[in-house]
């Protein structure tokens, strides 16, 4: 009896003794866990800590930057006004209106001066040879003298001083009219043209088709470009 009864309090002794390392085990997971759930709450507790930290710094890196962007756009409104200066119109002066003006009204003279020039010197030309062309008109009665005492020489005349004295000089009559434009209009051979000829009568010709001059009955002359005296002429018949 006695013998059982220490086998159960042994027994009891071990119960007690597994229930003491239980309970030991318990209470240190629950202390495992605790700790656990307070560094959870203590990272829960950081992290918006640190963003609101983070945002603090963000906050005052944005207004550190602000001054920095206000300069710079200023400085672009700067840039921008001194572009529309340079580039856009500036208020004239009144001394620069007046040379401009003045710069103006010389250059409308000028250009006056040189258009009168130019009439005057066309007045000038057109006159001379107005007065060319009657000198020369009332030279070529002259000519036409000469050329008939010439035409009436007989031949065996021509040879003599008297005859080659003239002709000289009525060559050298012709040449200086040459010289100064005048020159004779072609007629016989050629087709009739008011504008250079005077028919004063008409005739039959077997050489000369009809409307062709057959017959120069006196000589035209024409100064540069102007007929001075239409040629007298005698046209072949239809």
């Amino acid at each position: 009896m006695a013998e059982d009864a220490k086998k159960a309090n042994q027994e009891e002794e071990v119960k007690e003794e597994s229930t003491k390392i239980k309970e030991t085990e318990q209470a240190s997971e629950q202390t495992e866990t605790s700790g656990q759930e307070e560094t959870a709450e203590n990272t829960d507790n950081r992290e918006p800590e640190e963003s609101e930290e983070e945002e603090s710094s963000e906050e005052e890196e944005s207004e550190e930057e602000t001054p920095d962007t206000e300069e710079s756009g200023k400085d672009d409104k700067k840039d921008k006004s001194e572009k529309k200066g340079l580039f856009g119109k500036k208020k004239k002066d009144k001394k620069d209106e007046q040379i401009e003006e003045l710069n103006d009204r010389l250059k409308r003279q000028m250009a006056e001066f040189d258009n009168f020039r130019k009439r005057t010197e066309k007045e000038k030309s057109q006159m001379f040879d107005m007065g060319a062309k009657t000198i020369i008109e009332k030279m070529l009665p002259v000519v036409d003298n000469f050329e008939r005492g010439l035409e009436t020489i007989p031949e065996e005349q021509k040879d003599d001083a008297f005859v080659t004295g003239m002709d000289k000089v009525y060559k050298q009559l012709m040449t200086e009219l040459d010289a100064i434009g005048v020159k004779p209009i072609e007629a016989v051979g050629q087709e009739f043209n008011p504008d250079f000829h005077n028919a004063v009568m008409q005739v039959e010709s077997d050489e000369y088709e009809a409307g062709i001059v057959a017959q120069e009955l006196q000589k035209g002359y024409m100064y540069k470009d102007s007929v001075v005296r239409h040629s007298m002429v005698a046209v072949v018949s239809e």
